[in-house]
């Protein structure tokens, strides 16, 4: 059995990342041999990153008594590290945002990017990936066009996922797809979406190639 989580960050009911979402996870029902977990980034409770949970950190270690944010916190952090341990798969649908990603899929993020557990240092100080054995898929929408030489730069949500995941924890890409350029070309939106959403299709059929 292959363990596939889906962390599904849009709640926009007719977001096109939604859409991906929707339509990766109703065809890998067709695929045998799948356990597959969605991770609503929306739907969980996931206070922001900050000082609290480093306080939390500290009042853990010398017994003190956690505030409510505090064990909300350490709660949060800790669902979303078990949840990724479990995966075999990871799928990330989320869309571009202002050049970037939603701000509560960063806080996944933040949750998991925790040395000693996505990374550690060895004795010469070299990073040590630490997740070489997971693999993920990337569903990514962007209203407007950039994969282009020019604009490629700019473009810091499925860059910045790919950098994290692969760069740092050391997943092997399964797949990835991207649809783009609905928003700068309204009247080629339907076909569009619809020539991405049988590459989500394919995508997910991909899992079949997968052994925990």
């Amino acid at each position: 059995m292959t363990n596939v989580l889906v962390v599904k960050a849009n709640n926009r009911p007719d977001g096109v990342s939604t859409k991906m979402y929707e339509t990766f996870v109703e065809e890998a029902k067709n695929v045998a041999g799948l356990n597959l977990t969605t991770y609503d980034v929306y739907a969980e409770d996931m206070p922001y990153f900050g000082q609290d949970l480093f306080n939390a950190f500290g009042k853990v270690q010398n017994g003190e008594e956690l505030t409510d944010l505090e064990s909300r916190l350490l709660a949060a952090k800790q669902k979303a590290m078990d949840a990724l341990t479990a995966a075999d798969v990871v799928v990330f649908a989320f869309p571009l945002w202002n050049l970037t990603i939603p701000a509560v899929l960063q806080t996944f993020v933040d949750y998991v990017y925790s040395a000693g557990y996505m990374f550690k240092y060895n004795s010469e100080g070299q990073m040590v990936q630490l997740m070489t054995d997971k693999k993920y898929v990337v569903l990514n929408a962007r209203g407007g066009y950039y994969s282009s030489p020019e604009a490629q730069p700019m473009e810091m949500s499925a860059n910045y996922i790919k950098n994290v995941f692969s760069g740092i924890a050391g997943m092997e890409l399964l797949e990835e797809v991207i649809i783009e350029g609905h928003n700068a070309e309204p009247n080629k939106a339907q076909e569009i979406i619809a020539e991405g959403l049988e590459r989500v299709k394919a995508a997910a059929q991909k899992l079949a190639t997968v052994t925990a």
